[in-house]
């Protein structure tokens, strides 16, 4: 019998199995952030403990950090503290960091692909749960609290239980106007917000194959929304041809004995995985999510669902959510007015993203009304979008073209939306509160989002282009 991809990675990593538990498995690359890592250093304090290879860690700013004016002091207590926080533990420590100001900072899940720190087969760990965004590149990559992320700093380990395996594979062509975000956003939606629990889910199919590394992120990104541990792919061509000379991916004679490797990764032909599903690409329109978790999407032409047509067991956080949504069972999605649109978050700010926005919006204006912000994920895409002249676009389309950070992905930062406004957000996450109390979410693909900010309504990109 075959192995898959995340066996052949698993395997190699085993320290030593517990019988009848979990194993130690060894950890290749620890990211860590402002938010989840302060409690962790501050227990190796009261245990005396050094961080046990400081060399494999690798720290940023992001969660907390404003996206104007980041040459000044924070102005948020607690932001600020944990951010300052950061400086003083990675100095300590002897851990690498880049911090505000420093040229390689961003959005932890994107800089270690952009640095080339991620790599295929490597185990990958941080505090926060879009890790599996690092497994677009054939690694196994998940999110950890922060108990485990005292263990990582002070053992390069971590006690895992294996988990059950589950192919997703997507055949066909996507339409014009589908991106990486709708694929997954249509997987999510079919399987429900728990209905991946317990599973890794490698993804395949000529789809997957034909995304670039930016797309195969995205939907690595969002694993954890429908319940998965992590997700992966394969690496191949495209997966080295992204990596070849990033400035921390092997060189010369290293190089090629990485390839030769990683080539030795993919699932053979007779692996088994515990579940198959399998999409039709021709079913995946552009989505929008219309409640609180991101299982509660529809294709954007499509309307959100009767109450009468859901299970008795759904119908009353269904109700709950459009209550707080502020939307009617069986409404329409298209035309739904909207009043800010957030471009950014590990999900969808990287370079590719902000030039396909760039693309549809040159020469049209924002919707009077709409307040529209993009927010690269690094420096390096920031520095990337003006070069190439894409703040001039946005700039004259109306849009606030910010610094690097998490941004209004999540309330832990000065970029909230306010209470009861709509924000069509290419962001992971559509909780109640979740862009700030009482903000409403509408997670969308980038050039859905982009509809929606010259026309100020959720709208059909393949009817505009």
């Amino acid at each position: 019998m075959g192995r898959t991809l995340f066996e052949k990675i698993w395997d190699a990593h085993v320290v030593r199995t517990i019988d009848g538990g979990p194993s130690v498995l060894y950890i290749d690359r620890h990211f860590i952030h402002e938010v989840t890592s302060p409690q962790a250093f501050d227990g190796l304090r009261r245990r005396g403990l050094p961080v046990r290879r400081p060399a494999q860690v690798v720290a940023t700013a992001d969660h907390n950090v404003p996206t104007e004016g980041q040459h000044l002091p924070i102005r948020e207590e607690l932001s600020r503290r944990q951010v300052e926080m950061l400086v003083t533990n990675c100095k300590a420590f002897g851990v690498e960091l880049y911090g505000l100001g420093h040229p390689y900072q961003g959005i932890v899940h994107v800089i270690g692909p952009e640095l080339g720190v991620t790599r295929p087969g490597m185990t990958i760990v941080c505090g926060d749960s879009h890790t599996s965004t690092h497994g677009a590149f054939g690694s196994i990559a998940f999110g950890i609290g922060t108990s485990e992320v005292e263990m990582v700093l002070a053992t390069q380990c971590l006690l895992q239980s294996r988990p059950r395996l589950m192919r997703i594979s997507v055949e066909g062509r996507l339409s014009k106007g589908v991106l990486a975000k709708d694929v997954i956003l249509h997987i999510i939606a079919r399987l429900g917000a728990g209905g991946a629990t317990g599973y890794f889910v490698e993804y395949a199919g000529s789809v997957i194959r034909s995304l670039s590394m930016e797309g195969r992120m995205t939907v690595c990104n969002m694993s954890i929304e429908m319940g998965a541990r992590g997700g992966l792919i394969a690496p191949d061509e495209t997966t080295f041809a992204y990596m070849k000379g990033r400035p921390f991916a092997p060189a010369g004679q290293a190089w090629e004995d990485a390839l030769s490797y990683w080539r030795t990764l993919p699932s053979d032909a007779d692996a088994a995985f515990d579940r198959e599903l399998h999409i039709d690409a021709s079913d995946i329109e552009p989505m929008v999510t219309y409640g609180t978790n991101p299982g509660m999407g529809a294709g954007v032409s499509q309307h959100i669902p009767a109450l009468a047509e859901l299970p008795e067991a759904e119908r009353t956080n269904f109700s709950k959510a459009i209550q707080y949504m502020g939307l009617r069972d069986g409404q329409a999605l298209k035309g739904q007015p909207v009043d800010y649109v957030f471009i950014g978050s590990c999900t969808n700010s990287r370079i590719e993203d902000l030039r396909l926005v760039a693309e549809f919006v040159k020469g049209k204006r924002k919707a009077d009304g709409v307040e529209v912000w993009v927010v690269p994920g690094s420096k390096q895409v920031e520095k990337a979008a003006r070069e190439e002249g894409i703040d001039k676009v946005f700039e004259e389309a109306g849009f606030s073209l910010r610094q690097p950070g998490c941004s209004a992905c999540l309330g832990m930062n000065e970029d909230k939306i306010p209470a009861g406004k709509y924000c069509i957000s290419t962001s992971n996450r559509n909780f109640e509160g979740r862009q700030g109390p009482n903000a409403r979410t509408l997670l969308a693909s980038p050039l859905t989002a982009a509809v929606a900010a010259v026309t100020g309504r959720i709208g059909d990109i393949r009817e505009l282009i």
